[in-house]
């Protein structure tokens, strides 16, 4: 099956399928087509790849022998066709990042020609102790499930403490101490009203749990729990990113209709999905933890979700009391009676309070935090 480039086919010509084009195909679309032709047909039956993010401008994402087949430029897009002896690479860029494949007449050769186009590919970031890396979670409409990472900054569990009220920092105390001996179950549920640090709290532990998990959010989990193929590329299938042996956290916030005691009815079978990642046979054999976050009043969950033995920690994370928002403002101008949340202090320490401050407060007010 090997030979040298001149010897094979141009991808056009291998193709057993009829290739239908309009005008909403652009020259991108027809280059990853093309790129399918030696796979498809048998001549090149292996395939390796690798996603790339930030991607250094200069790099040109091919092996330096590499012979250009087909290249197109579209917006933020680009593709190069390329091929060497035995192999042929397809290199897509997004603005994202990008993605690199080869197929090979053997395997050894797919994985050797991946790692020679991709090394020193990368833009590493400046390490930073305030940093932790998060990956973020959606379902593309034209690649199916896709994960991207950040950089994200996170405060120390020390620093943040005094923003929450002492039930809630008494709780957490031990949830960012944990370590992966102590796991006994697989969900965390972090309730309360809006603007009360849930989210703030959740990149605390994503930097306090960084030595043994990883931290990936959600960003469509309605989506997850409604597409079964997505649920599972995210829960059973190959780590993205992380290392064999550890841990992974899958954040899910605002899950309210998920979650609220009427959520069987409501959400079909999204409910049951979420049961069985956290305790069922699909999260078995899988270092995978849950967070949910919820504006809902815990008599209002679901009994199955707060049922004993599924919960790692169930914490309310509420307003603080008045004596803790004046010791956190260093005043007690602007602070009601009833306390304040952290998104209310925030606004008072920068002279802006919400409406309706100090002496009402309603859940739709104050940021989000």
């Amino acid at each position: 099956m090997s030979g040298t480039p001149d010897a094979l086919p141009d991808p056009l010509h291998t193709l057993p399928l009829r290739l239908n084009l309009d005008d909403g195909d652009s020259p991108s679309d027809v280059v990853d087509a093309l790129f399918l032709g030696r796979f498809t047909n048998g001549a090149q039956p292996y395939a390796h790849g690798a996603r790339l993010e930030r991607v250094k401008p200069s790099s040109s994402l091919l092996p330096a022998d590499a012979r250009i087949l087909r290249a197109a430029k579209d917006g933020d897009r680009g593709a190069v066709l390329a091929e060497g002896e035995g192999w042929t690479l397809l290199a897509s860029r997004f603005n994202w990042g990008a993605h690199v494949t080869v197929t090979a007449t053997e395997p050894e050769l797919a994985r050797r020609v991946l790692k020679e186009a991709t090394d020193g590919a990368v833009e590493e970031p400046e390490p930073s102790p305030d940093n932790v890396t998060m990956g973020f979670w959606h379902l593309s409409p034209r690649r199916g499930p896709d994960r991207t990472t950040r950089q994200i900054g996170a405060a120390t569990w020390e620093d943040v403490r005094p923003n929450y009220t002492a039930p809630a920092a008494e709780r957490m105390d031990r949830l960012m101490a944990l370590t992966p001996d102590d796991i006994t179950g697989r969900l965390l549920l972090l309730h309360g009203p809006p603007g009360t640090g849930k989210t703030s709290a959740l990149r605390t532990l994503a930097r306090s749990w960084r030595d043994w998990c990883q931290v990936d959010c959600v960003l469509d989990p309605e989506q997850l729990f409604g597409d079964v193929g997505y649920l599972m590329d995210i829960a059973i299938g190959e780590d993205d990113g992380t290392e064999e042996g550890r841990w992974r956290l899958l954040l899910l916030e605002d899950c309210d209709e998920l979650i609220r005691g009427e959520a069987k009815h409501a959400a079909g079978q999204a409910l049951s999905r979420l049961l069985n990642l956290t305790d069922g046979l699909l999260g078995q054999g899988r270092n995978v933890l849950v967070a949910v976050t919820t504006n809902e009043d815990l008599e209002r969950l679901h009994p199955a979700v707060v049922r004993p033995g599924r919960c790692l920690a169930r914490i309310e994370v509420g307003p603080l009391s008045h004596a803790e928002a004046v010791t956190w403002l260093g005043r007690e101008e602007g602070v009601g009676r009833d306390g304040a949340t952290l998104a209310e202090l925030f606004a008072l320490r920068r002279g802006t309070p919400a409406p309706g401050m100090p002496e009402q407060r309603t859940p739709s007010q104050g940021l989000y935090l």
